[in-house]
This record gives structure tokens, sequence and C-alpha cells, in this order.
């Protein structure tokens, strides 16, 4: 008997293999420890060859995540819309006849902090949100429903390396701008003309250490009272009117 409920969950061993031989889109499979045996050893070698996070996790947490409470061991997470690739949102921009507006999520775990900043993106006209495949919210429905309705116009990539994507995007001539207490410049200072991707750290942490060396500049938003930090949906919407900003000031 086959077991799918929600946009966003998957639950059944023959559901979830199905949708991963139909390239579905999957941010993460849950697997029952202990669960060795039978179509359960296929699945995750499928999901693993795939590049998909798989977590064992107790068979507790499976029961209270099931609505038909016939998950068999595994529970697929999948994403709401496809996800796009980083080609695609530089291609957008250029159909747009405008210099790339991206925003990089390094390890936003909250899927209200995601979905919110997606919505703020998605306002500001920004051509796309980058997130890693590991340590992050995926397009879930908790994110799709915070966003408001903005995941199905703003694209969203997700790839393996933040560090490298990166990379890519500097040799695209895209200025990558981190948001960092320890900035040299705060935001008021520091120039976001031109080609740029706005990285907004995690909730705890901030941007990983890696990403922070890959980061062209790094400027901070100045807090004036006796909380030393924001929220990372917050933090990342200062940032992205200052590049919504420096864009009106150049025409």
């Amino acid at each position: 008997m086959d077991y799918e409920v929600n946009t966003d969950k998957i639950e059944g061993r023959n559901p979830v293999m199905e949708a991963l031989r139909s390239g579905r889109e999957i941010d993460k499979l849950l697997v029952a420890k202990g669960e060795k045996n039978g179509s359960i050893v296929k699945i995750v070698a499928r999901a693993k060859a795939e590049g998909i996070v798989v977590s064992e996790v107790e068979r507790a947490k499976l029961d209270a995540m099931s609505e038909t409470k016939a998950h068999q061991g595994v529970i697929a997470l999948t994403a709401v819309k496809a996800y796009a690739s980083v080609a695609d949102l530089l291609e957008r921009a250029k159909r747009k006849g405008e210099p790339p507006f991206l925003v990089i999520c390094d390890e936003v775990t909250d899927p209200h902090n995601l979905g919110a900043i997606i919505r703020t993106a998605n306002a500001a006209g920004a051509h796309g949100v980058i997130i890693p495949k590991r340590r992050s919210a995926g397009l879930n429905a908790v994110v799709a429903k915070t966003s408001a309705g903005a995941v199905e116009f703003t694209p969203v990539a997700r790839v393996s390396n933040i560090a490298q994507t990166i990379e890519k995007l500097k040799k695209e001539n895209v200025w990558v701008i981190g948001a960092d207490m320890d900035g040299a410049n705060d935001i008021y200072a520091q120039d976001f003309s031109g080609a740029v991707a706005i990285v907004i750290g995690s909730e705890g942490n901030g941007i990983s250490p890696l990403v922070k060396q890959q980061c062209d500049f790094l400027t901070r938003i100045p807090m004036l009272g006796e909380i030393t930090s924001l929220n990372a949906s917050v933090a990342g919407a200062l940032m992205i009117y200052e590049v919504v900003r420096a864009r009106k000031a150049v025409k």
C-alpha cells in the first residue's frame, strides 16, 4: 500500500523509492535507527548516491511526525517547489538587463527565518536566493508559508558548497558582501552598488569561517542598545535594502 501525505512529506518505503526514481526534489531522508534490511538499504543507497542528506533518527520521532502511522521506518522531506541552479539566477538577471543581485543564506536553519528572507528578497527585486544542501532549512511548507508566496516567484538554488559557489560568483564579477559584527565598515559606509551577493549567516554562529574568508567585504550593522545581535531575517532585510538604496541612487 502507498502512503503519501502533504506537499513536504512522503511516508512509506514504496512511495519514497518512487519519489527517488522520479527525480522528486528531496531535502532530507529520515530513517529509523536500526533499519538495515530489505528495501531500506536500497533507499538509503539511492539517496546518498544522489547527494541527499540521510539522517538516522529514533523511531519515536518518525511516529510523532507520521500522519499515516504507517511510515515503515522512512520519511522523506520534500521541497514544495523545485530548486533552481545558480546559473538560472544569473540568467534571470541577464534577461532583466540588471546586474545580478543575489542573497546567500549560510546555514540558516530556522524555516521561519529562511521564509522571511525569501519574502524580503522578492520585495527588494533580488534575482534569487542560494542555500546549502546541509545544515540549512529547505523549501518546506513552513518556509513557503512564511514567505507569503514569495517562493513561487523568487527562485532558490541549493548548492553543495557555499564557499565554492562564492568563488564562482566572483569569477562572474559579482561582489560578495557578508554581514558580520566585526566588519570593517558599517552598512551605511559600504558600497552596495553593481553586481552583488549578500551573505547572511546562521542564527547562532553567523557566517562560517570558510565562507567569511571568501567574502570580498564584511560589513556590520550598528548595534546601539544593550542587545548585540539581530534575528537573521532582520539583519538580512537591512542588508538587502541597502542594495535597493544603492541601485536607486544610480538611476
